[in-house]
């Protein structure tokens, strides 16, 4: 261990919990903001082409670059919660052999996403839920960010490993830079060079490069690990620990895009105002928890950490000062979304039919928006110490085993109401979940040790 290392473990086990928090969640939260941000300025962008096909595309595509995100958060959480475990017990080598095994398995997979995409790009299109006036600006959005899949999954596993190493400001630097270029380039190549739609698609991925590049040369700096090929472990055992710290991360995105496809083929007999009002709802919301999920994020290294250092109660006073933070913050914000619903769908489309549609579906998440402090920190917490199972329900609970049956039963019983109020609904029973689960975990890490036969 050189002494930079050494130095960070013992910040991580020794500093304050509320302090260390912070000041890791501080990066995390403005690559967060900055993120969800330049996510909504597609939608804003494309949204001043006066087209409401156009917008609902963008929506659209937003379910697949949910699933590169989801390859990309299964090999980045997967292998970032065992290196921090592994740095907390101080063994450096197979840290150093995860990073790079996560880092070339995503790579690869994002190769693979992006071949069978162009070649099922139609099809594709369509199972995302492209309506036959979508489609074409579907295609046209879609052909491109498939070309990004590689570097797109690939850069989230840096970005996480390296905050779970405790270095938030690396990961910060590369996000926030790419994210910055998109916002610059969006309205370039849009109106500009004229290029329609595909001008946001180029916009993203040509930032998302920008981003990898960044973060890979964040990396080799402040004690971070290394990211060698010859480290590679193409072994069982390095992909079995993958899948138990990342399956729940690729069940919330995977189940997230699902949930989308759902949401935009039930909202589609109302029309392409419907789905285009759900697609700007879905990123306004996405915004408004962006610096909650940041603020957890701070949380999970010194999770990490001080589990596997056996520090029990370190990891129980973060999660509870992360959810009272989280909860406070997540009602103020939900009470300025609820009042002001119509205004903020508004600045993406000024169709009276998008904002009504929007405005509804807004206020009805606001209502159950603060409960997200709870299921999200508490998921964070279980997936971070290893604890599976329990962690990839909480992941499939909101968007999956409940919210893609309820969309369903929701909208051929109450029509375009019950697509609007899916999410508060499944919140709820989410919610109703997570409690009992969470703080039976927490009970077994107040128990006394079972002595040694």
């Amino acid at each position: 261990m050189d002494e930079k290392q050494e130095q960070k473990f013992h910040q991580m086990t020794e500093e304050p919990v509320s302090h260390l928090i912070g000041r890791l969640a501080l990066p995390c939260i403005i690559s967060m903001l900055v993120t969800a941000f330049y996510n909504m300025a597609d939608t804003f962008f494309v949204g001043m082409l006066k087209s409401n096909s156009a917008t609902g595309a963008v929506g659209v595509v937003f379910s697949l670059m949910a699933i590169i995100q989801a390859v990309g958060f299964f090999f980045g959480h997967g292998s970032g919660n065992f290196i921090s475990r592994e740095l907390g017990r101080q063994n450096f080598e197979d840290a150093s052999n995860m990073a790079a095994t996560g880092f070339f398995s995503a790579l690869g997979a994002g190769l693979l996403i992006c071949v069978l995409g162009q070649v099922f790009l139609e099809p594709l299109a369509y199972l995302l839920g492209s309506t036959d006036t979508i489609l074409p600006y579907a295609k046209a959005y879609l052909r491109v960010i498939l070309f990004g899949a590689p570097w797109m999954t690939s850069s989230l596993v840096l970005n996480n490993q390296l905050r779970f190493q405790g270095s938030a400001a690396y990961a910060m630097v590369g996000i926030a830079s790419g994210a910055v270029l998109n916002i610059g380039l969006d309205p370039l190549l849009i109106f500009v060079f004229d290029m329609g739609v595909a001008g946001a698609a180029w916009a993203t991925i040509i930032s998302q490069f920008v981003s990898f590049c960044l973060l890979l040369v964040g990396c080799s700096k402040g004690g971070n690990l290394h990211i060698h090929i010859s480290r590679v472990q193409l072994k069982w055992s390095y992909y079995k620990m993958i899948i138990k710290g990342g399956l729940p991360s690729l069940a919330r995105q995977g189940l997230a895009s699902v949930a989308t496809i759902c949401l935009n083929q039930a909202a589609g007999p109302f029309g392409d105002a419907a789905i285009a009002a759900m697609s700007i709802v879905q990123r306004i919301m996405m915004f408004g928890g962006s610096a909650m999920i940041g603020f957890g994020q701070g949380f999970q290294p010194v999770c990490g950490f001080n589990y596997g250092a056996k520090l029990y109660h370190r990891v129980k006073e973060g999660f509870w000062f992360c959810v009272k933070t989280s909860t406070v913050f997540l009602f103020a914000v939900a009470a300025v979304g609820f009042a002001f619903a119509p205004q903020l769908v508004s600045l993406f489309r000024d169709d009276p039919d998008v904002i009504a549609y929007g405005a509804a579906a807004l206020r009805f998440q606001c209502i159950t928006f603060c409960f997200q402090g709870w299921v999200v920190m508490s998921n964070m917490m279980l997936q971070t110490i290893g604890r599976t199972i329990p962690a990839t329900f909480l992941a499939m609970a909101r968007q999956g085993i409940f919210f893609i049956p309820l969309v369903w039963i929701l909208s051929a019983s109450l029509g375009m109401l019950g697509v609007q109020m899916t999410q508060m609904v499944s919140d709820i029973l989410t919610l109703a979940c997570a409690i009992p689960i969470q703080m039976k975990v927490l009970r077994e890490m107040s128990a006394p040790p079972k002595a040694s036969a």
